[in-house]
């Protein structure tokens, strides 16, 4: 069975040409021709997740893994609204997204028609192209033509697109066969090294003692990973990786805020780099920002295959490229000074772990002690998924296991998706995924857990304190008399929910509780499974501003 409209005929046509492998529906009936035509294609996955926010960030985190297009469908009217924040972080983390929705012919659009908006463009501000069709014969080549260069755009710059396909009635008409189209290739710019004059910029590096790469969201990638390799064996380099960055090697500062959240100007004013080069996606560190924006190189390099990012106000130089293709150009012109950089601050980093570790013999039971019970528990080889706000900047003072990928909605720093991703994620990946959330981005995002398609070893680790924790840690809100709207604090637990999407349960509120149930937890069952952990919220933030004063 097909769809008998040309137009939806021509939307599947385009998907299976162009490698759209996987298409997330939520139920509609605008949507029926291409739900139909997409359900009954033999070479196009189809999933059915209801709640459109959901699907969104679901086919998301399938996109995150596979690194392929991923397509969801909804309905007409604000049903394609509920996508908006997907679209956004797919947006700023180069995710290939691809949204179609149907819509009622232009006719019928603002005369008081029901589930009837202005779809045509709505996502104009976080979308890389806007394919709006029309569903009339004449223009067979031209909406050939838009769909096609949609679809090309969103593999070529790893984005999201927009497809708007509008049909009137009726609706369920069927056909037994799918016709032939032909898409035009649409030339797309590559990239060039040749503009990269490596010459000049090895002349700067070469003079320069103190040199610093810091590392953001990243996805896995060995040969990067070899070269980095070495600058790390360079004394005038001083390496900084996120847990989003995927990058690990022994003479890196991995817990960023663990070295300089306690330092005086002096001591930044010798940190401060001559050079700083950055690649990969956004910053979780506030405390690197500043102190880069305070106390800013004379050389800033961004590398990046798209777009410049000049998170610290001193970019002077984009190069455009992929980081690998960079540095194993660059790796043929460059000299290693001498220089007592990175020795010294390897030192105090160090040091710092030192004070880490005996502050942790001692610790009070909270959030931090549980997210060091959690990161030594998991086993080896696993996805580990990381919810924001407090949960991922909890995560960045620990030293994560090197056989584990690390992934984190930071495009838009938001926790409404948090859940949805990581099923998704769950659901492409072949290793065992963990998510570690906090309890107000796993209540916001509840509705993930309406989903078919969760696998059996996924597992959620909910830290609940109770409401907002990261407003305690962050100054500002407590100075206020509004803390209350800010930390929204409640008495909800997950048990019931999961009774509800069939997940096995466990609960912990101790440090010996949460040491005995995270024994086991990891191993095969018949469920997905939840662990919450209940910590005190009165202490979190004490806990956590001790922890500093500790480790100076």
């Amino acid at each position: 069975m097909y769809p008998k409209k040309p137009l939806a005929q021509l939307v599947i046509a385009a998907c299976k040409q162009f490698n759209v492998g996987t298409v997330v529906i939520s139920p509609g009936s605008r949507n029926a021709p291409l739900t139909v035509g997409f359900s009954n294609h033999p070479k196009i996955e189809t999933l059915s997740v209801v709640d459109e926010r959901c699907a969104a960030f679901f086919a998301l985190g399938i996109a995150q893994q596979t690194r392929k297009p991923v397509a969801v469908l909804c309905t007409s009217g604000s049903a394609l609204l509920n996508y908006y924040p997907a679209i956004a972080e797919a947006f700023y983390s180069n995710i290939p997204l691809v949204i179609i929705s149907a819509d009622r012919p232009k006719h019928l659009i603002d005369i008081g028609d029901g589930q009837t908006i202005r779809q045509e463009n709505v996502f104009a501000n976080h979308i890389l192209f806007s394919a709006n069709l029309i569903e009339n014969p004449k223009f067979k080549a031209k909406n050939a033509q838009l769909i096609g260069e949609a679809l090309q755009i969103s593999v070529s710059q790893q984005g999201p697109v927009h497809v708007n396909v509008p049909f009137d009635e009726p609706l369920y008409e069927i056909v037994s066969e799918l016709k032939e189209f032909h898409f035009p290739h649409i030339s797309m710019s590559t990239l060039d090294n040749s503009h990269i004059n490596y010459k000049k910029l090895a002349k700067i590096w070469n003079t320069s003692e103190k040199k610093m790469i810091v590392v953001g969201v990243n996805y896995p990638d060995k040969e990067l990973h070899n070269l980095m390799d070495l600058y790390a064996g360079d004394d005038s380099v001083l390496i900084f990786t996120e847990t989003t960055s995927n990058l690990h090697h022994n003479k890196a500062v991995n817990s960023i805020d663990q070295l300089i959240f306690s330092m005086e100007d002096a001591e930044f004013k010798e940190l401060q780099p001559d050079i700083l080069i950055t690649f990969g996606g956004m910053i979780v560190s506030k405390r690197v920002k500043r102190f880069l924006r305070d106390y800013a190189p004379k050389h800033h390099w961004n590398i990046d295959e798209r777009k410049a990012t000049n998170t610290f106000f001193c970019l002077s130089e984009f190069i455009q490229t992929k980081p690998v293709d960079f540095f194993s150009h660059f790796n043929t012109f460059i000299t290693s000074p001498k220089s007592n950089y990175q020795p010294k601050w390897l030192a105090i980093r160090d040091e710092r772990r030192k004070k880490h570790a005996a502050y942790f013999k001692d610790i009070k039971y909270s959030d931090f002690s549980v997210f060091e019970q959690i990161l030594n528990s998991i086993p080896e080889n696993c996805q580990l998924q990381i919810s924001n706000s407090s949960i991922i900047r909890y995560a960045q003072l620990f030293t994560i296991k090197k056989s584990l990928t690390v992934f984190c909605n930071r495009g838009t720093s938001g926790i409404d998706g948090s859940t949805s991703t990581a099923i998704g994620a769950a659901f492409a990946s072949e290793k065992q995924t963990i998510f570690i959330t906090g309890d107000l981005s796993f209540f916001y995002d509840s509705n993930a857990l309406w989903n078919n398609y969760i696998p059996k070893n996924f597992r959620i680790i909910l830290i609940n304190n109770s409401g907002g924790g990261i407003f305690k840690i962050i100054p500002g809100p407590r100075t206020t008399n509004a803390h209350l709207y800010f930390e929204t604090p409640h008495n909800l637990t997950a048990e019931y929910l999961a009774k509800m999407y069939n997940f096995d349960y466990v609960k912990a509120h101790s440090k010996e509780s949460t040491e005995k149930r995270l024994q086991g937890f990891f191993e095969t069952s018949e469920k997905p499974k939840i662990l919450e952990i209940c910590t005190p919220s009165k202490e979190n933030d004490l806990v956590l501003k001790e922890y500093f004063k500790y480790i100076k």
